[in-house]
């Protein structure tokens, strides 16, 4: 293997045999404007066809827009990092409160409506794809575009499945590493004008991260989850006064992990700020692991064994990261921070290391945008290059938790533990067994990518064939969009009000769904309630699902 690749649980850099295709098609990557060249291989050809021998494309400075210091949008935000060592991570823990007050502080301006069209790093939707996992969460619901409900029906009841919202990174490793590596240049005067600035920046968002907690909710989750609650108010405004008015308790389930935790109690603020008559029905989060953290617990063993241990997984992973790509978008990171003969003197997988430590905290600094307004790491790493490292964490994501190889389940198997549930808590309402007016759940990307596979929502309908890596030019999975933070999944169910004179007839249920607040179908093999309808029958859901 190839040095300076990381291992899907981010278990440290290893090394990885090489190959010669790349994430092609990036020039028809879901909000790309730009056409890119791209050589017959596919890979991107960057600015004058780049290479390891030439001298590449400029360093781009990125513009600092009006308002940068300030969040202008509640949903545009980013996630931290997941980790990359075996050992465990101590997480401190911070209340919401904290959060809050820094938002309020700040005087932090949040929209109800959909994301800001630039935000702080550039986190506008033409750039969700140099983000991954990780980037800005934006509504993909237009409030005015939802379809009516069929006529006689009414919503009773709905229910969730969210990651928590933006967070500081997990720990200090990346930062450590970068300001190692900038810390050896400047003690011999080797640092470019650019790369004198980086190490200021990077100390910043290390200590905006260390004074939140790392792992914790910002200020910009806070605002993400609790603008999406108004939303959801806002779509379902009888539900809420019928849950009001019946005093039905609203559920509240995490995965006991604090910014999870936090990320439900912000969510159910705003929740209770649009309707205030759920006040006193909402019900304390219960911690509920195996429904919701269900990929660390015992029963999933063999799941943690394919991430540490699988020969397919490693090869694929070590064969992705180790095309001559990954080698020229370090070399040409480093070439912008460094004079040539400390770059020189780098090996190929520490320009590696360091270039892959450093998209990783460009993409955690829009999640900090309150904490740390002043820090912007675009002018360090261009788009191309960004992107480039963008799709490594994607491929590492796509066969650690997403649809990964044809004919294995192990990545997402395990999700079917919480679509039970989802099914569960729909037929309880339907039947009559349960009093709830909503269940509300809150998780990590770990839970969402698997479900979102499982159910074969949009993009992760396609897992990658037998003697073919995952890229970009011929799989649909982004991670920007299927698990963004904050990223959810909600169901809303509907009764059929009997006609006149029929009262005595069965009620008909019907199930719409909601993917990143928008309108989505399910499975193919499931049939609406008309043909184009999101309207589906409830036991047409368990037929296709195969629920008896």
């Amino acid at each position: 293997m190839a040095a300076g690749g990381r291992g899907v649980t981010g278990g440290g850099r290893t090394t990885r045999t090489s190959r010669t295709s790349g994430p092609s098609g990036l020039s028809g990557l879901s909000g790309t404007s730009r056409t890119r060249r791209t050589a017959r291989n596919g890979e991107p050809v960057p600015h004058r066809a780049f290479t390891s021998g030439s001298r590449g494309p400029p360093c781009e400075v990125g513009r600092v827009f009006p308002g940068d210091a300030r969040l202008r949008s509640a949903e545009a935000a980013d996630g931290g990092r997941k980790r990359r060592s075996g050992r465990p991570v101590l997480k401190r823990t911070t209340h919401l409160f904290t959060a809050m007050a820094a938002s309020l502080a700040l005087g932090l301006v949040f929209a109800s409506g959909t994301a800001s069209a630039r935000d702080r790093q550039g986190a506008a939707s033409v750039d969700r794809d140099l983000y991954g996992t990780k980037a800005p969460y934006a509504p993909q619901g237009a409030p005015d575009r939802y379809q009516r409900a069929p006529r006689g029906f009414v919503p009773v009841f709905t229910e969730n499945v969210a990651r928590h919202g933006s967070r500081a990174m997990s720990d200090s490793e990346d930062g450590d590493a970068v300001l190692d590596v900038l810390r050896r240049a400047q003690a011999s005067d080797s640092l470019t004008a650019l790369g004198a600035r980086l190490g200021p920046q990077v100390r910043s968002l290390l200590a905006a991260a260390s004074a939140l907690g790392y792992g914790n909710l910002s200020a910009r989750g806070v605002q993400e989850q609790r603008q999406t609650a108004l939303r959801m108010e806002r779509r379902l405004p009888s539900l809420f006064r019928a849950i009001a008015a019946g005093h039905e308790p609203v559920v509240v389930e995490t995965s006991g992990v604090p910014r999870a935790v936090a990320s439900a109690e912000a969510f159910t603020g705003g929740l209770v700020a649009g309707e205030p008559g759920l006040t006193g029905l909402v019900e304390a989060p219960v911690t509920a692991k195996d429904l919701l953290y269900f990929h660390k617990q015992p029963q999933n063993a063999d799941y943690r064994e394919y991430l540490e241990h699988d020969p397919d997984l490693a090869a694929v992973l070590a064969g992705i990261d180790a095309q001559p790509r990954t080698a020229r978008a370090a070399r040409h990171v480093a070439a912008c921070l460094f004079r040539p003969g400390f770059v020189a003197a780098l090996s190929p997988a520490e320009q590696i290391s360091f270039a892959r430590s450093l998209h990783q905290l460009y993409s955690a600094a829009p999640d900090l945008s309150a904490e740390a307004p002043d820090v912007d790491l675009r002018p360090y790493l261009t788009p191309e290059d960004a992107r480039w490292f963008a799709y490594l964490d994607d491929a590492e994501e796509f066969y650690g938790k997403g649809p990964a190889f044809a004919g294995r389940t192990i990545t997402y198997r395990m999700a079917g533990v919480l679509l039970d549930d989802l099914f569960a808590q729909v037929e309880a309402k339907a039947d009559g067994t349960g009093g709830k007016g909503a269940v509300l759940r809150f998780t990590h990307a770990e839970e969402i990518e698997p479900l979102a596979a499982l159910m074969g929502l949009p993009g992760s309908t396609e897992p990658a064939a037998p003697g073919r890596a995952y890229t970009y030019r011929d799989n649909p999975w982004r991670g920007a969009e299927v698990a963004p933070m904050a990223a959810n999944i909600q169901w809303d169910l509907y009764a059929g009000t009997p006609a006149p004179g029929r009262s005595g007839e069965p009620v008909t249920y019907l199930v719409r769904m909601l993917y990143n607040e928008k309108e989505t179908a399910f499975k193919p093999s499931c049939e609406p309630v008309a043909k184009g309808s999101y309207f589906y029958r409830l036991d047409e859901l368990e037929r296709c699902f195969g629920r008896g």
